[in-house]
């Protein structure tokens, strides 16, 4: 698995999920309990991650979209 976003918005790394599981590519959002920790003041961010294999397909699909890929 290789990062390919992080950020404490859930709103915008559920769009970039949507996106990269609308062009087919598998995705896992990491630490996306660690609100039930910090008391969802938005201090960790969250990390979405792709396979390796997918990495650049992935990064062009968010470039793609106006968003930074890691």
């Amino acid at each position: 698995m290789r990062l390919i976003a992080q950020g404490v918005d859930p709103v915008r790394l559920s769009f970039l999920m949507a996106l990269l599981r609308d062009a087919g590519i598998g995705c896992v959002l990491l630490d996306q309990h660690i609100s039930a920790v910090e008391g969802g003041i938005g201090a960790f961010p969250r990390r979405l991650a792709v396979a390796d294999e997918d990495w650049e397909h992935a990064r062009r699909i968010l470039q793609e979209a106006g968003e930074e890929a890691g």
